[in-house]
């Protein structure tokens, strides 16, 4: 990582710090979501699935799904616009179209894709916020599902009227359904950063408890030692 990188990163980490604390926001809350009604159907010898998922900053929505069994691998990026934009400091600009997201790749017959949409709407954010998420504003931050089949779209549109059916969350659910859409993988610095940096005031104060709430309220899916993009590069 170059030195003009890592400062661009702790300066955007204080002036999230700033707004926090400006605004009084505290770390996102878990809730408890029941699991989708509908759910994806088994195929027969499907080793492998991506799901595509925006829920505010990428660091902590992949620390959390690094840490989820049947997850093989969760890569931090941008999704909604194009190639060309798909670069940190543009899409900040909040006009590009993207959302930081991350690719989650899982193995089917340990985890369903509707187990994964239950742990997203559980503890990797709030679905009730509309284009931020705790200190961090923008539609590059909005809550959103980038269905990767018509499978998926159909169980995400679901799970979201379930949910608010149920009443589950004090407020609507605003998560978009967005299919369609490319992934870009996100610059190396920003990759694994919840794992290599967790003494980060923003990890400490946003995204750690994430990981706890997820070991808390989904213990049988939770596990200690994260599926790293780096380590996956190192033995490929």
């Amino acid at each position: 990582m170059n030195a003009r990188r890592m400062s661009l990163i702790v300066a955007a980490a204080f002036a999230m710090l700033g707004a926090a604390s400006s605004h009084a926001i505290a770390a996102e809350a878990a809730h408890d979501v029941p699991a989708p009604a509908l759910d994806e159907s088994a195929q027969p010898g499907s080793t492998s699935e991506i799901a595509v998922l925006a829920g505010g900053c990428f660091w902590g929505v992949q620390g959390v799904f690094q840490h989820v069994k049947g997850v093989t691998g969760a890569v931090s990026g941008y999704t909604g616009g194009d190639k060309e934009h798909a670069v940190y400091e543009v899409v900040g600009s909040g006009t590009t179209g993207h959302a930081e997201s991350v690719k989650i790749t899982f193995d089917p017959r340990q985890i369903s894709y509707g187990r994964i949409l239950q742990i997203y709407f559980s503890v990797a954010h709030n679905p009730t916020e509309l284009n931020y998420q705790g200190p961090d504003y923008g539609t590059q931050y909005r809550s959103t599902i980038f269905p990767t089949n018509d499978e998926q779209a159909r169980i995400a549109k679901a799970y979201i009227a379930q949910l608010d059916q149920a009443k589950t969350f004090d407020a609507a659910i605003v998560t978009t359904v967005e299919p369609g859409k490319n992934f870009y993988p996100a610059e190396d610095y920003h990759q694994d950063f919840l794992t290599l940096h967790p003494d980060y005031p923003y990890i400490v104060f946003n995204d750690l408890p994430k990981v706890e709430n997820l070991k808390r309220l989904f213990p049988d899916l939770y596990r200690a030692d994260p599926v790293l993009v780096m380590a996956a590069r190192t033995t490929n």
